[in-house]
C-alpha cells in the first residue's frame, strides 16, 4: 500500500509542471473553438473524446474554413500516427495492467510518453504511474478547455503567449534525454529541417509532419553505423 501511495504521489508531482503548460494550451483551444462558432458543449465534448491538442486545434481551424469531414479525419489520422510508435514503445511498461491496457491506451500521447518511458527505464513496468500521469493531463486539458470556451473572445492566446507555453515546456523535458549521438542527431536534423522549411516556405502546414518523418532517419543512420562498427 505504501508503494501505491508513493507511486500516486510521484505521478502527480511529476505531472503537475507539464499539466500547467497543457492547461495553457487548452485555454488556447477553448478560445479558438469559440471563435470558430463551436458551442460550449461541442468544445468540451471534443476534449473529452479526442484528448489531443494538436488534432483539436487543427480540426477546429479546418472546420471553420469549410473543410470536409473526410479531410479533417484524414489529417487527424496523420497527426496521430506517431501514437502508434508511442504505444509500441510503452507496451512493455504497461504489460502488467492486462485488463486496463485498453483504458491506458487512451492516454498515450506526447507528454505521458516522455514521463512514462523515463519512469519505465529507471524502475521497470509501472502502469499505475502512467495512469496517474495521463489522468492529471486529461483533467488539466478538460478543465482548461472549458475555461477557454467560457472566456471565448475575451482572451487572445497569442497576446498572452499561451500558444508557446506547451512547446517550451515540452522542449525542456526533452533536453535532458539528449545524451546519445543518434538522439542528438535526430534533434539537430529536426531543427534544421523545420527552420529550412519555415525559411523557404513559411507557414507550411506540412512542416511538422515532414520533419517528423525525415528527422529520425539521421538518428537511425548513426545507430546503424555504430552497430556495424
Amino acid at each position: 500500500m505504501d508503494d501505491v501511495k508513493r507511486t500516486i504521489k510521484t505521478g502527480i508531482l511529476e505531472a503537475l509542471p507539464l499539466a500547467f503548460a497543457i492547461a495553457a494550451y487548452g485555454l488556447s483551444y477553448g478560445v479558438l473553438a469559440t471563435e470558430a462558432d463551436f458551442s460550449l458543449a461541442a468544445s468540451v465534448a471534443m476534449s473529452l473524446l479526442v484528448f489531443s491538442g494538436a488534432v483539436q486545434i487543427v480540426a477546429v481551424g479546418m472546420l471553420a474554413s469549410g473543410a470536409s469531414p473526410a479531410s479533417v479525419l484524414f489529417t487527424s489520422i496523420l497527426l496521430n500516427l506517431r501514437n502508434l510508435l508511442y504505444g509500441a514503445a510503452l507496451a512493455e511498461g504497461l504489460a502488467p495492467a492486462k485488463k486496463w491496457r485498453w483504458l491506458l491506451s487512451f492516454g498515450v500521447s506526447d507528454e505521458p510518453f516522455v514521463l512514462g518511458s523515463s519512469r519505465f527505464k529507471k524502475y521497470g513496468p509501472d502502469p499505475l504511474y502512467f495512469g496517474i500521469v495521463a489522468g492529471v493531463f486529461y483533467l488539466a486539458w478538460i478543465i482548461s478547455s472549458l475555461i477557454g470556451a467560457l472566456v471565448g473572445n475575451q482572451a487572445d492566446p497569442q497576446k498572452w503567449g499561451l500558444d508557446l507555453a506547451f512547446p517550451i515546456t515540452f522542449a525542456a523535458l526533452l533536453i535532458p534525454s539528449l545524451k546519445e549521438k543518434p538522439v542528438i542527431a535526430t534533434a539537430l536534423a529536426a531543427a534544421v529541417i523545420a527552420i529550412g522549411f519555415e525559411y523557404f516556405m513559411p507557414g507550411n502546414e506540412f512542416t511538422i509532419m515532414i520533419t517528423g518523418v525525415l528527422a529520425p532517419l539521421a538518428g537511425l543512420y548513426l545507430k546503424r553505423r555504430s552497430l556495424n562498427a
